[in-house]
């Protein structure tokens, strides 16, 4: 599988697996079984208004991607950038469009902030919001103490840039303060990394990036979680929703990080995999999203079924990001020639 490939199944896997998600985020296991069968939640039913719809998952995940190219963009041809930092701009951006104004000028150039289908609440997190909402500068970090799971969520592109685990943890702080909250989204894209980067199994990236980050201070909540996975997966647990309901809810970072990769390690297929992600009591969407990420970068987007992608809303926005994401680092010069005014024009370094 080419690298391309591995980026177009990640993104595509997470927004099917948040997709999924989508319609039982707010339920309880006992709701989710009463409305769909014994099985629970097998195949995209109406959300927001429409079948296939994302949340602020993936809208979020989206504006990542484009902060990352933009200073991708801006470190080529100034030679400096502060990562995090472009990457808030970004976020800001999407905080506009929820109809907050933010705290700071923000630009509304590139491509990705015109495309008027992100122009939509999806439950936005509060924590997200309250953060973004008090930022008094790009790298502005956030005055609180959430672990919530909503820097984990948006930080998978990350796995294709640089430092994967410092891009991550450093923009997750932007607005989650807990170490929990953002040093998990640091563990989840360095893991990701790993499969992208050195074709590593699931298994072997986990047990690796905790042999090299899971001794950090502020990551023993996440890697005592992802620890106690690896051994259900080793002795055969597999993930039924009473089991993830005992396991937590998902709300927070090492929770829902937990919950994807135990779906997913012991997934017998994506499709498999993302349901066994939503159908519990708690953030189902956040879960089959990280989940959907893991499963995706594996397979490559063949895995994903036919009739997901077909009706999945801002399908052909996440192939543009991820094509842009293989192809941007590949083709850009930073020299001002006539292709490269063409991707400033998209990601401009600001």
């Amino acid at each position: 599988m080419n690298r391309l490939e591995r980026i177009k199944g990640c993104l595509l896997g997470g927004a099917v697996g948040d997709a999924l998600g989508a319609p039982v985020e707010f339920l309880e296991w006992n709701a989710i079984r009463a409305t769909f069968g014994a099985q629970g939640i097998r195949d995209f039913t109406p959300a927001y208004g429409r079948v296939g719809a994302v949340t602020d998952d993936t809208q979020m995940m989206l504006f990542t991607a484009e902060g990352l190219l933009r200073a991708y963009v801006r470190g080529s041809s100034r030679g400096i950038c502060h990562v995090p930092s472009v990457i808030h701009h970004a976020l800001l951006r999407w905080l506009m469009t929820q109809d907050y104004p933010p705290a700071t000028h923000v630009s509304l150039n590139g491509w990705l902030v015109n495309e008027r289908a992100l122009w939509s609440r999806r439950a936005p997190g509060n924590t997200c919001i309250n953060a973004l909402k008090a930022s008094k500068h790009f790298g502005f970090l956030a005055e609180n103490n959430s672990k919530g799971c909503g820097a984990v969520m948006r930080v998978a592109p990350c796995a294709f840039f640089g430092n994967a685990f410092d891009y991550a943890a450093d923009s997750g702080r932007l607005t989650h303060g807990h170490l929990t909250g953002y040093l998990a989204a640091g563990l989840f894209a360095d893991i990701l990394q790993r499969i992208a980067d050195r074709q590593d199994s699931l298994e072997h990236a986990i047990t690796e990036s905790l042999a090299e980050h899971g001794d950090k201070p502020g990551l023993e909540e996440t890697r005592t979680l992802l620890e106690r996975v690896l051994f259900y997966y080793y002795e055969g647990y597999r993930p039924t929703p009473e089991r993830i309901d005992e396991f937590g809810a998902g709300w927070i970072a090492e929770e829902a990080l937990a919950i994807g990769v135990w779906c997913a390690l012991t997934a017998t297929s994506f499709e498999q995999g993302v349901i066994s992600a939503v159908n519990h009591s708690g953030d189902s969407d956040s879960t089959g999203l990280i989940a959907g990420h893991l499963l995706g970068i594996q397979y490559g987007p063949e895995a994903i079924p036919a009739r997901w992608l077909e009706k999945l809303e801002l399908r052909g926005v996440i192939e543009k990001v991820a094509e842009d994401i293989e192809r941007v680092p590949r083709d850009y010069s930073g020299y001002g020639g006539e292709f490269d005014q063409v991707i400033e024009a998209e990601y401009p370094g600001d």
